[in-house]
């Protein structure tokens, strides 16, 4: 007898909008199938328009080939240190490898789970007293919660050295009202296909004024230098969007705010159902955040609590995962200087990312509620 296989229960999956196909049609028709062209600065105006504060946006094929641009306009070169948060996803970290350069990684603070401005402080006296002052500062606003901004500002600034923003996980979230993206020297969006919107597969770097804008794209797009033949006095890279994609994200932009007040429902629905049983622990909002809640974290007591839920969802078709392994975990790091608590360490153990997507229903958020309060009552 054949028994039947329950509904896949993704953790992020893409959801469409249904415009999208407006724009990529329009490309096609216009035979814009190239890199470049109106839905790419229609994309950059969109998102200029929602994140406000006079930002200026280079659209390109990803959020790894923006942190790469970034440190490079930055100055960032080999055997250069770059303060980098340590619990985060691999593309934080890996272009600083990219120029030649080394990560020192920051544990982050419980509030947040973010970078910690205490260890951050620390990490920079110590690396200046050792000759070695870093050259940029690499904060997460991590699942889509803010990062103590004031307080790495206020570091940045006393310290001279610059902010890479990365707001891969953070398109929609807030600092005080201020749209997360707006707060660093230069920031980063990705628009990967689990994000809260997508354009298959892309990114963006956001800059303070149109000059660093161009120099972006001028590097984006292979440095070719203003001539009729082809002629480069610059290394460049391919990290120009293409127009198709580009259209797509102009119709994603349409329903943005749709997603994120459904990935917050999403939140208060797993907080409220699970309330009341003592293993559980949830990331609050503190007074001024504003989270997007891209992904919705739990804490359980353990490793081996937190591996029993994920293996029972698994059995029933859904997908769950743990958080972030530490950067200073990761075994491609582990000669990096590190200034550690504890904290990610702890969190990783312990933590778990239930289903999120913006296209989940009532029944699917019961399932996988019902599942958790069954295995620990």
């Amino acid at each position: 007898m054949e028994t039947s296989v329950q509904k896949k229960i993704w953790l992020s999956s893409p959801h469409m909008g249904g415009t999208e196909q407006n724009y990529v049609q329009e490309a096609f028709e216009t035979n814009w199938i190239a890199p470049l062209g109106p839905n790419v600065s229609g994309f950059e105006s969109d998102i200029e328009e929602f994140i406000g504060n006079n930002v200026h946006v280079a659209c390109l094929s990803s959020g790894t080939g923006a942190i790469h641009l970034a440190l490079e306009l930055l100055g960032v070169g080999l055997g250069d240190e770059v303060l980098c948060q340590s619990f985060t996803f691999a593309a934080t970290a890996n272009p600083i490898t990219y120029l030649g350069a080394k990560p020192v990684f920051i544990d982050s603070e419980r509030d947040t789970w973010n970078l910690s401005p205490e260890l951050l402080e620390q990490a920079i006296k110590e690396r200046i007293q050792a000759g070695k002052k870093p050259k940029a500062i690499m904060a997460v606003h991590l699942y889509g919660m803010p990062y103590k901004i004031d307080e790495v500002m206020a570091i940045s600034e006393i310290y001279g050295i610059p902010v890479i923003e990365d707001s891969a996980e953070a398109l929609g979230s807030m600092y005080k009202g201020r749209a997360c993206g707006s707060f660093g020297d230069l920031a980063i969006l990705s628009f990967n296909g689990n994000k809260i919107i997508t354009t298959s597969g892309g990114g963006a770097l956001l800059c303070k004024d149109e000059e660093t804008k161009q120099k972006a794209v001028f590097l984006a797009t292979q440095a070719r230098d203003n001539a009729p033949h082809y002629q480069h006095s610059h290394i460049g890279y391919n990290y120009r969007m293409s127009n198709v994609l580009a259209g797509i994200g102009r119709g994603q932009m349409e329903v943005l705010s749709e997603r994120v007040a459904a990935r917050r429902d999403n939140y208060l629905f797993y907080r409220e159902s699970l309330h009341g049983i003592q293993e559980i622990e949830f990331l609050e909002e503190p007074i001024g955040y504003h989270s997007n809640r891209w992904l919705s974290c739990i804490l359980t007591p353990s490793f081996e609590v937190r591996e029993n839920i994920r293996l029972a969802l698994s059995q029933e078709n859904i997908e769950s995962r743990p958080l972030w392994k530490p950067m200073h975990l990761q075994p491609v790091f582990e000669d990096t200087i590190r200034y550690t608590n504890g904290v990610s360490e702890d969190l990783f153990n312990r933590g778990l990312c239930l289903p999120s997507g913006s296209n989940l229903e009532q029944e699917d958020l019961l399932r996988i509620t019902n599942i958790i309060k069954n295995l620990l009552r």
